[in-house]
C-alpha cells in the first residue's frame, strides 16, 4: 500500500496540473467559458451536459451557489466535445511545455501506469466521476495517454475518498476545515478556492469542535485519528489499480515516477494565478 501512494503521489502532478497552467485557462476561455467556469465544465465534461447538481455531488466540497453561478449557461456556450477537446489539447502543450516528452523512462511509466488505470476499469461501481472519465477515448500521443492515464487514477482515488467521507459523516465543508486545521494548506487558499461564506465556515468548525474533532481551531487528538482513518482506507479503496502490477512494478513505478512530478513542478505549471 505504501508503494502504491507513493506511485500515485508522485505521478500526480502530470494529471494536476490542467487546473492551474495557462494553456487551460486560455482554451476555455476561447470557447467563452472565464474563471471557474472552466474548471466545472472541463472536469464535469466527461458526463456530457453535466448539471449543476450532479457537479456538486461528484466533485463534494465546493459551496453549492458558486458552482451553480459557475456553470450557468456553460452547456449553451460550448458543448461537453468541445471542452473535452480543448482540456486534451492544453493537457498536452502544458506537458510538451514542460518537457515530460522527453523524458527517458515515458515509455516505462505509461506502460506501468495505462496497466494500473485499465485495472480500475474493472472496479468503476460506486465512482462517478472515474467511470466517466473511463468512458472516453484514450488518447493517440504517449504523453497525453499518461496524462488520460493518471486521470483516471486520481479520480479513481477520489471517488474512494468522497465514499470514506460519506462513511464519516463528514460533508464536503467538513472535509475542507479539517483539512485547514492540518495547517498543510493555507486555510485562506481552501476558502478562496471553494468559494464558502465566512458564516458557514464557522458553523462547520463548531460542529467539528462538537464531535470533539477539532480544539480550537487546531486537530484534537480524535480528528487526527479520524483523518488518518479516512487516508488509510482511502489508500485501501485506490488498491484494486495498483494490485494489477504487482509488489515489484508497484515499486518500480514508484521509483521513476519522481522525475515526472518534479518536471511539471519545475516547470511551474502548479502555479496559482
Amino acid at each position: 500500500m505504501k508503494a502504491a501512494r507513493a506511485a500515485w503521489r508522485r505521478l500526480e502532478p502530470v494529471h494536476a496540473m490542467i487546473y492551474f497552467a495557462p494553456e487551460g485557462r486560455r482554451r476555455y476561455a476561447d470557447l467563452g467559458l472565464s474563471g471557474r467556469a472552466g474548471y466545472f465544465a472541463s472536469r464535469s465534461a466527461a458526463f456530457g451536459r453535466a448539471s449543476a447538481d450532479l457537479i456538486i455531488s461528484t466533485f463534494y466540497n465546493f459551496n453549492p451557489a458558486f458552482v451553480r453561478k459557475a456553470v450557468d449557461g456553460a452547456w449553451d456556450t460550448a458543448t461537453p466535445q468541445q471542452v473535452l477537446d480543448a482540456r486534451h489539447a492544453a493537457a498536452g502543450e502544458a506537458l510538451r511545455r514542460a518537457g515530460i516528452h522527453e523524458l527517458p523512462a515515458l515509455d516505462e511509466v505509461l506502460a506501468l501506469t495505462r496497466r494500473a488505470a485499465e485495472a480500475a476499469c474493472e472496479h468503476a461501481q460506486g465512482r462517478p466521476l472515474f467511470a466517466a472519465h473511463a468512458a472516453l477515448p484514450w488518447p493517440e500521443e504517449p504523453v497525453l495517454q499518461l496524462w488520460h492515464a493518471q486521470t483516471l487514477l486520481r479520480e479513481f482515488r477520489g471517488d474512494g475518498h468522497v465514499a470514506c467521507l460519506l462513511s464519516e459523516g463528514v460533508g464536503g465543508l467538513e472535509a475542507l476545515v479539517l483539512h485547514a486545521a492540518t495547517g498543510e494548506v493555507p486555510v485562506d487558499f481552501l476558502k478562496g478556492s471553494r468559494a464558502w461564506p465566512e458564516e458557514e465556515w464557522a458553523a462547520a468548525a463548531e460542529r467539528l469542535r462538537t464531535r470533539g474533532l477539532l480544539d480550537g481551531d487546531s486537530l484534537s487528538p480524535e480528528g487526527i485519528r479520524l483523518r488518518q482513518h479516512i487516508e488509510d482506507r482511502t489508500d485501501r479503496l485506490a488498491l484494486p489499480a495498483y494490485a494489477a502490477l504487482g509488489d515489484a512494478d508497484c515499486e518500480r513505478l514508484a521509483e521513476l515516477a519522481s522525475p515526472f512530478g518534479r518536471t511539471v513542478v519545475d516547470a511551474g505549471l502548479l502555479k496559482i494565478g
